[in-house]
């Protein structure tokens, strides 16, 4: 299946925990001003690309944890964007989706390949980008709108769960390294 595309990054550190490939889709109908990403709203514009060889891509790379669906805006190829969601998911790899629709848009829309999407992804960052509520501090998110909701637990609660932040397991008391 073929799915248009900004680019893709391979080991991404920011776009979601831990190394990710990051998959920018071609085509936004949002138009955020000051989005960090504007060559992607043409929908005309970008190169195509066969969901299966990014699949593949996710398999040949041991280091990944995860792959990040971002834009554009993936729902505007819920489709194309599924088919990679539940590659990623074959490779145990988890699926963080990135849009500018509010999940209550997307659920009101009642498409069933936007629902599709959501359902195939793990993590779902919300809403658009809002300059007067951006913030550098915010850990992957771009404006204090947007919510990084937990999409298997806000289906099984019937309402919104935010996703509880990454967090490393560290032993607890003094930690050495080296013998230091």
């Amino acid at each position: 299946m073929k799915i248009s595309l900004s680019g893709i990054t391979g080991d991404s550190i920011v776009d979601g925990p831990g190394i990710r490939l990051t998959i920018f889709t071609q085509g936004c109908p949002h138009h955020c001003p000051g989005c960090h990403n504007p060559q992607t709203h043409d929908p005309n514009g970008g190169s195509w690309a066969e969901t299966e060889d990014i699949v593949n891509a996710m398999a040949e790379n041991p280091l990944l944890d995860g792959i990040t669906l971002s834009g554009g805006d993936p729902f505007m190829q819920p489709k194309e964007c599924t088919e990679l969601a539940k590659g990623a998911h074959r490779c145990g790899l988890n699926v963080w989706t990135y849009t500018g629709y509010t999940w209550e848009a997307l659920f009101e829309e009642n498409d069933p390949g936007k629902i599709a999407l959501v359902q195939e992804s793990d993590v779902l960052i919300d809403g658009p980008f809002i300059m007067a509520e951006r913030s550098l501090e915010l850990q992957f998110r771009g404006s204090r709108n947007q919510r990084i909701i937990d999409v298997k637990k806000s289906l099984q609660a019937g309402e919104i769960v935010l996703w509880e932040e990454y967090k490393l397991d560290l032993p607890e008391g003094p930690t050495t390294f080296g013998g230091i």
